[in-house]
């Protein structure tokens, strides 16, 4: 029992070598194509271009025009850019809250649109439901949060301007640590996902968290995909959940219910901790994306309905 045990685990491993390195390479190439490109803009000045002019409009979500900057970098780049420019401001928890939902409901828009587009996803449609779901949830909550409207603050000194040497000695230093990392990362999540599936266990989970599907509009047989997308995202669980949709044989209505939900609400483990630890009110971070997330799903099932409903009239 024990060598067969021994065996299915080694079989697991190599079965899961080929697919994995492939996507492997492919999310490497992005994120490095990516944080390059971000590091040119950051050092020539540029994100601070941008957010000078989508500033006037923050004021109605209730924030100053200085957080554009800090929505800026986590939209182009990652939740963690946003945090090193949130810390020079000085905003309150009803600020912090409402500017953290509309960063993690549209974080990190260039290196996972192309996850999501894989999957099989509209790329154009997915930047404009994160981007609107984001500005959605900043209005709303701005009206039913306690509180005023944050006035305009000033941001404290930014560091001294590096040369360009420098900016790329550190560039290459941070993302090869995050190349490691990321590789290790995805191995384990693709291998655990096998072991998972050779072993049963996956149907377990699956029943455990079946009640829940079922609120989100899901179908149950996206429940690993839901887990890997909400504990480590789409960045790190991107090679997990396209192995799994290569062998799972879900249809392509369920990846884009899928994706519907997970598309404003992912990364609910440690962007949620790392944020609420800057101030803002995690459970509100949580449920409002949650609620918009329902509120897409339920959209895209009325576009199946309607897609049905014409193509029976063609016949």
């Amino acid at each position: 029992m024990k060598e067969e045990t021994i065996h299915r685990i080694k079989s697991c491993v190599r079965d899961v070598l080929p697919t994995t390195t492939k996507t492997c390479i492919w999310i490497i190439k992005i994120t490095a194509g990516v944080s390059f490109a971000m590091m040119l803009l950051k050092y020539f000045n540029i994100l601070p271009y941008i957010s000078d002019a989508i500033s006037p409009v923050f004021k109605y979500f209730g924030l100053p025009g200085a957080s554009a900057l800090a929505y800026v970098s986590g939209y182009f780049v990652n939740v963690y850019s946003a945090i090193a420019v949130m810390a020079t401001l000085d905003l309150d928890w009803r600020a912090l809250t409402i500017l953290c939902t509309m960063i993690m409901a549209s974080h990190s828009m260039v290196l996972e649109t192309p996850v999501l587009k894989k999957t099989g996803a509209s790329a154009v449609r997915m930047v404009i439901v994160r981007t609107l779901s984001a500005f959605i949830l900043g209005f709303v909550l701005n009206l039913v949060l306690p509180g005023s409207a944050a006035s305009e603050v000033v941001a404290s000194a930014q560091p001294e301007h590096l040369s360009f040497g420098t900016a790329l000695w550190q560039w290459l230093l941070s993302t090869l640590k995050l190349i490691v990392m990321m590789a290790a990362i995805i191995y384990a999540l693709n291998i655990l996902q096998r072991l998972l599936q050779e072993f049963g266990i996956m149907d377990r989970i699956a029943f455990v968290f079946k009640p829940l599907m079922r609120v989100f509009g899901l179908p149950s047989s996206t429940v690993f995909l839901w887990i890997v997308a909400n504990v480590i995202g789409l960045g790190y669980g991107a090679a997990a959940i396209l192995d799994s949709l290569s062998r799972n044989g879900l249809t392509l209505r369920d990846v884009k219910l899928l994706d519907s939900h997970i598309s404003v609400s992912h990364s609910n483990l440690e962007d949620l901790i790392l944020l609420s630890a800057c101030g803002a009110v995690w459970w509100i971070l949580l449920l409002s994306r949650w609620v918009m997330a329902i509120i897409l799903v339920w959209e895209q099932k009325l576009e199946f309905l309607v897609e049905d409903i014409v193509s029976k009239n063609r016949v």
